[in-house]
């Protein structure tokens, strides 16, 4: 993800998730951290290209890293493409980031009525180890905290290509 794609993403961002949806400084933040020696971030998105030409952006995901644990901070896929494999290509892509970022664990949280990621997760590896009450605001939505052990097991033999 680079700076040009926040506007496309803020899009996707405000169909998915209308009621917390991140804002454009919270990206340039994260995007902030994602860039050189020093970076603790991994953002991507996956395009389509379109037939008259162009692209479209049909999904995105980030990564925090801190020391041995990660976490991923956002994964989101164009409602025409559920169902279609990419949101494992994207969880893939920020595990493959997490043992690049050499961590040991890889946390989240998931919305409590986000059924169709949590099946994703535990695909994965992804464990549930507790909620966090009211985390989603201002719905007041709870969620589900998973954790994977050792990500790197999970990406073993996944191609990613483009």
């Amino acid at each position: 993800m680079r700076w040009w794609d926040i506007d496309p993403v803020l899009e996707l961002e405000k169909d998915l998730f209308p009621e917390d949806a991140w804002s454009r400084g919270m990206f340039w933040s994260e995007l902030a951290h994602a860039r050189g020696a020093t970076a603790t971030r991994r953002y991507v998105v996956a395009e389509e290209a379109l037939a008259e030409g162009g692209v479209r952006l049909v999904g995105y995901a980030g990564l925090a890293a801190s020391g041995e644990l990660a976490d991923v901070q956002t994964i989101a896929v164009a409602r025409d493409h559920w169902g279609t494999g990419l949101g494992g290509l994207l969880l893939t892509e920020l595990l493959r980031a997490a043992t690049a970022f050499e961590c040991a664990e890889v946390m989240l949280e998931c919305r409590i009525d986000n059924v169709r990621a949590q099946k994703l997760y535990e695909r994965y590896g992804f464990e549930a180890i507790g909620f966090r009450r009211g985390y989603y605001q201002p719905g007041n939505v709870d969620a589900l905290v998973m954790r994977l052990t050792d990500p790197s097991t999970s990406v073993q033999g996944t191609e990613i290509n483009g």
